[in-house]
């Protein structure tokens, strides 16, 4: 049995009962002299490690659409075999940690706590319970399990479709303002456009837009404090004696700012996403200062989504944005970018590719395009179908099939629902924020 070192004076006699404890005379209660030495021996069973904290925030792919079952592809590849051994049991089932847990909170207020598992990536139906899905948290946990001796907390909380400059917006940023450059372009068009609300229509767009600030941020807060204002409910053997340290935070994010138009009317062009790299900035300092961690290990999940293969000056630069927090001489040695494209993998990369290529192909059979098949529009649909389940046969292989079905669960903005590029990215989450735990 482990005493604190606090039980060890004030109750001695409960701590040792076969030993003889003198007792004061006036008193009659036990005299307890510490030596140097006494403490020496103490001290090692009398302070429990506080518990490791760990967030992880995001939209759609922090939640994670990587299903369970692409989980024998990260076994086919060598180098990423080994991982898999962590992510499985001797039964073959998903491992279950004994030292970290997690608190989810994703969709409409849907909470999960438990030991950490596979399942807790994005929910089909909003289920009360662990899914079929992973996100990144699962090969974190595993990692930092693995790391520490005390217990491990992940706290996450994840939406699909969520921006950094409304939904997530930091306070520090201020309230959401239209960009001049798009404000001089829907002044030309009064009327409306492609993406453009008609004049009338544009006081309840900056309204909406105006409840909308904010929102997914508050709600992140709101949560984090809540499981650590009461840890138990979430561990039930968590010990309030030992407390708890935020020791890192991991951003994913990035799609619906990537697409946003509005908000970065330049982004086709260099720095056209500067005002990310601003807002991710006023983010980084704002959850440091609402959950009082000032120098929290801070780690970017730069969006990878293509692979390195997708080099369009939009995803170049919003890359390039994402990432630069990292090198802000303010936030040196505890902020982190880990590019994840380079996990896409490029076998899969090769096949999407080529299912792009049938994609289009079914497209142009459908505009009657003057140089295919169906250029004077007579084909009927059995004819098309036909056309293009002969197109797809000659274009992938049954090996290429039969790969891609092993590999991927999602769309290719889910990070195809790839186990693989979910667990390599927890993973080097894990340890990019454990590189800046260990700095001085």
């Amino acid at each position: 049995m482990k005493y604190h070192l606090l039980n060890l004076i004030m109750q001695p006699q409960a701590a040792f009962p076969n030993m003889k404890i003198p007792t004061n005379k006036i008193t009659m209660k036990p005299t307890v002299i510490l030596t140097a030495a006494l403490l020496c021996v103490l001290s090692p069973i009398s302070f429990a490690k506080p518990l490791k904290v760990f967030i992880l925030a995001g939209q759609s792919n922090m939640e994670g659409h990587a299903g369970i079952s692409t989980f024998d592809y990260i076994g086919d590849d060598p180098a990423t075999a080994p991982l898999l051994k962590t992510m499985r049991g001797a039964d073959g089932k998903p491992t279950v940690c004994e030292g970290t847990w997690i608190s989810y909170l994703t969709g409409d207020n849907v909470t999960l706590h438990g030991k950490l598992t596979a399942g807790y990536g994005a929910l089909s139906g909003q289920e009360p319970k662990p899914g079929v899905n992973i996100g990144p948290e699962f090969t974190f946990g595993l990692t930092m399990d693995a790391a520490f001796d005390e217990p491990v907390l992940l706290i996450k909380t994840a939406w699909g479709g969520k921006s950094l400059n409304t939904d997530f917006r930091p306070p520090s940023a201020g309230p959401y303002v239209l960009p001049k450059e798009t404000q001089a372009g829907w002044d030309q068009h009064p009327q409306g456009a492609h993406g453009v609300p008609k004049a009338e229509d544009r006081p309840k767009w900056h309204a909406d837009r105006a409840a909308a600030t904010g929102v997914y941020y508050r709600l992140m807060i709101e949560h984090v404090k809540k499981v650590l204002a009461d840890p138990k409910q979430v561990m039930p053997d968590y010990d309030p004696a030992q407390g708890y340290e935020i020791a890192g935070f991991a951003w994913l994010q990035g799609w619906n700012d990537a697409v946003d138009g509005i908000t970065y009317p330049r982004r086709h062009q260099p720095d056209g996403y500067a005002m990310y790299s601003e807002l991710l900035a006023h983010f980084i300092r704002d959850v440091r200062k609402d959950l009082n961690a000032p120098k929290m290990p801070f780690v970017i999940g730069v969006m990878g989504i293509s692979g390195l293969r997708e080099q369009s000056t939009a995803t170049v630069e919003f890359r390039k944005a994402m990432a630069a927090p990292a090198d802000m001489p303010e936030f040196k040695g505890n902020v982190a970018a880990v590019q994840t494209a380079p996990f896409w993998p490029d076998e899969l990369a090769d096949i999407e590719a080529k299912r792009a290529k049938i994609g289009q192909m079914r497209s142009l059979l459908d505009s009657k395009h003057k140089d295919h098949a169906n250029a004077d529009g007579t084909m009927t649909n059995e004819q098309k179908n036909e056309f293009m389940k002969k197109f797809e046969a000659d274009l992938i292989s049954p090996a290429e099939a039969a790969v891609w079905k092993r590999g991927v669960s999602n769309a290719g903005y889910h990070y195809l629902g790839c186990a693989k590029i979910f667990a390599l990215m927890g993973k080097h989450f894990a340890e990019a924020n454990l590189k800046m735990l260990k700095q001085p």
